[in-house]
C-alpha cells in the first residue's frame, strides 16, 4: 500500500474519529494509530483566556509542515499521517490541531506524533495571541518545548 499523507490548515472544526477512519479506512497494513489533539485551554497561569486568534503565512506553512511529515516518514516505518491545524479564533474547549500517525507498530507511531507536535509547537509558521480580561499578548515560546524539541535534532 502506499503512505497516505493529509495536510490541512483550516478555520473549521475537524472531527477526530472522522479523520482516523479515513485515514485507516481499507488499510490492512496498520497496526497502530496514534492520535494526539490539541484543545483550546480556558484558562492560562490563572488568567481566563476568552479565545485564541491564530494566524499563518498560507503556503508557506503547508509546505513546511509538509517537509516534516517527509522527515517523519524518512525516520520511522509509517503508513500515513495526517495533520491538520486550525486557524482564526479558537474558542475555549475547540479543537486546535490533529497529529494522527499510522505505522504497523504502535513505536514507529508514537515517535513521529511527538516528533511532529514538538515541530509544531516550536517551530511551524503559526502564531497565537491570547486574548482575555486584560487585553490580547502574542503567546511566546517556552523552553521546555525547544528543549522537547531537541531531542530530536540529528548529530
Amino acid at each position: 500500500m502506499t503512505n497516505a499523507v493529509t495536510i490541512r490548515i483550516q478555520k473549521a472544526d475537524f472531527d477526530t474519529a472522522r479523520e482516523i477512519a479515513a485515514l485507516t479506512a481499507g488499510r490492512t497494513d496498520i497496526g497502530a494509530v496514534v492520535s494526539f489533539s490539541g484543545i483550546c485551554r480556558g484558562d492560562e497561569g490563572g488568567e481566563k483566556i476568552a479565545a485564541l486568534a491564530l494566524e499563518h503565512y498560507p503556503g508557506m506553512a503547508e509546505e513546511e509542515i509538509g517537509r516534516h511529515v517527509d522527515e517523519a516518514m524518512s525516520r520511522w516505518p509509517l503508513s500515513a499521517v495526517t495533520v491538520i491545524h486550525r486557524v482564526g479564533t479558537i474558542t475555549p474547549g475547540e479543537n486546535i490541531v490533529l497529529v494522527v500517525t499510522t505505522s504497523q507498530h504502535r513505536q514507529a507511531a508514537f515517535q513521529a506524533a511527538e516528533f511532529l507536535m514538538d515541530y509544531l509547537k516550536t517551530s511551524a509558521p503559526f502564531w497565537k495571541k491570547e486574548e482575555s480580561a486584560s487585553g490580547a499578548s502574542w503567546v511566546e515560546a517556552h523552553a521546555r518545548d525547544d528543549a522537547a524539541a531537541a531531542r530530536w535534532t540529528k548529530s
